[in-house]
């Protein structure tokens, strides 16, 4: 039945434009009543983005799931792609409700409320990860504006294509820039190649290396300091 409603709405839309369909119309054709209608659908906008109540509470309950062992921008950007996946489901109808959205102002507007509840629920759940930092709240509201914004920018940039080519590649791309900018690097791969073992032969006082780093610093930058210092001393001896 819902998907029946879907279907006439936008039958509809297509023959006779957005503002000149009624409620009454859609249910006409789709032959059920407007009680129907409405156990679906709270307004005729909503029948527009009839997926995203689902994908919001699929992407919430993702974040709710995760753990300290998840890097925390990393985690936001695979959230976002649980809503890519949902526009990929369906492409002819996601590049019919883009040129529909473009045309028309209200659902534009519509659209625009939609985008800021995801945004929200990605800053919540920074919010709660970046607690321990300096000024966290600030940190997880401009993340989270960067996720929205990439995936957006991406997926516009896929519909206006007709849909054509690989969307989930393009975003990647666009959150990309997002984790390499915000988050930390991914850990290096393990190497198959066992490292060799040190000669007994040689023995000699340990080296201590002592960094000085800014509290709260992420720790792929106390790393590479780390890397850093030792680098030096090596090329000192040669």
């Amino acid at each position: 039945m819902r998907d029946a409603l879907v279907a006439a709405a936008f039958r509809l839309f297509l023959e006779r434009g957005y503002e000149q369909t009624t409620v009454d119309d859609i249910v006409a054709l789709a032959g059920v009543g407007r009680r129907s209608f409405f156990r679906y659908f709270p307004s005729k906008e909503d029948v527009v983005f009839p997926d995203h109540e689902r994908c919001l509470a699929d992407l919430t309950a993702f974040l709710a799931a995760s753990g300290d062992r998840h890097e925390p921008v990393r985690r936001v950007c695979e959230a976002a792609r649980l809503v890519l996946l949902m526009y990929a489901e369906n492409p002819s109808f996601s590049v019919q409700r883009y040129r529909l959205t473009k045309q028309v102002p209200g659902l534009r507007a519509y659209e625009l409320s939609v985008v800021w509840r995801y945004e929200r629920a990605l800053a919540d759940y920074l919010r709660g990860r970046f607690t321990d930092r300096t000024h966290g709240a600030l940190h997880a509201d401009v993340i989270a504006a960067a996720v929205v914004a990439a995936h957006n920018n991406a997926l516009r940039s896929w519909l206006r294509s007709d849909g054509r080519g690989d969307a989930t590649a393009t975003v990647d791309h666009a959150l990309g820039f997002v984790q390499s900018a915000f988050g930390a690097p991914p850990a290096p791969a393990p190497t198959s190649t066992p490292a060799p073992a040190p000669s007994p032969a040689v023995e000699g006082p340990e080296d201590v290396v002592v960094v000085v780093a800014r509290r709260g610093a992420p720790l792929w930058r106390v790393v590479r300091e780390i890397e850093t210092t030792l680098e030096a001393d090596r090329t000192r001896g040669d």
